[in-house]
């Protein structure tokens, strides 16, 4: 069996937005609550969203994955992630999946025990991967209870520094910070441009994004990409918080280029 593992077509496609827009909103969409998904994923590619992922904290079937993926595929030109929850979770339909390790878990089971059960299933169906190192920080919510994780607090920068470090050196092509679905308190700007002058490769963001002015200060902070999903699923008028949330990301990529053309002369600033 073949067991090359190169960058793929969503990938590469990832990159290169974020090389011209200097950010990614990627919309979470779990398929237990999926709500008024066609309108809400056309809504999403009008806003401006650079893709979807499909997943949850809890298990769900593997059609419930299908299903999902199929609609969006149908209402939407944007690629579709799987962001797994385990094994069940690997279905056809999808562009790629993040292939995450949940560093700081306490259980082996989803730092690699999960990922060498479906492996099989992904090599067979020929889906794209894409390595990523999963962090839960601060309350870590659902997710975090799920994965049996040891959250990394606010005030502790340089934990979530080192295990991004770590997670580079290993090979992983993004680092995801997860303060958790509907968490009361998104990741702080500060926490954010920590981890961000530890690594090279895209960092990650989501949980509590809840406004524009919370995606303009993560995405100022240092922030790559940011994930929003639960906001939407409550929401009744989707599109208008969309434009909002991707608004504040605009803003933040501004803020960001200022903030480094006028660190520039003071490299020390820019390391880890």
């Amino acid at each position: 069996m073949n067991s090359k593992f190169k960058i793929g077509k969503t990938e590469m496609y990832l990159n290169k937005t974020l090389s011209e827009r200097g950010f990614l909103h990627l919309l979470l969409v779990d398929p237990e609550k999926p709500g008024e998904l066609s309108a809400v994923a056309r809504a999403a590619e009008e806003a401006g969203t650079s893709a979807f992922m499909v997943g949850g904290s809890t298990a769900v079937m593997t059609e419930d994955y299908f299903e999902v993926i199929s609609e969006l595929k149908r209402s939407s030109r944007l690629p579709v992630i799987i962001f797994p929850s385990g094994p069940s979770s690997v279905a056809r339909g999808a562009d790629a999946m993040w292939f995450m390790s949940l560093l700081n878990s306490e259980d082996p089971y989803y730092i690699i025990g999960a990922q060498a059960l479906g492996i099989l299933a992904i090599k067979r169906l020929g889906m794209e991967t894409i390595p990523m190192a999963y962090l839960i920080v601060g309350d870590g919510c659902t997710a975090g209870y799920i994965g049996r994780a040891r959250s990394i607090p606010y005030d502790r920068p340089e934990i979530a520094g080192a295990f991004a470090m770590a997670a580079e050196a290993l090979g992983m092509r993004f680092v995801y910070l997860e303060a958790g679905s509907g968490a009361k308190n998104p990741v702080p700007a500060d926490f954010i441009a920590y981890v961000r002058k530890c690594i090279s490769v895209p960092l990650i963001v989501g949980g509590g994004i809840s406004s524009g002015k919370v995606s303009e200060d993560l995405i100022a902070g240092g922030a790559d990409a940011i994930v929003t999903g639960t906001l939407f699923e409550q929401s009744k008028a989707a599109k208008e918080k969309m434009h909002e949330i991707i608004e504040g990301c605009k803003r933040g990529v501004n803020l960001r280029l200022n903030k480094v053309q006028s660190t520039i002369q003071d490299p020390a600033e820019n390391r880890c």
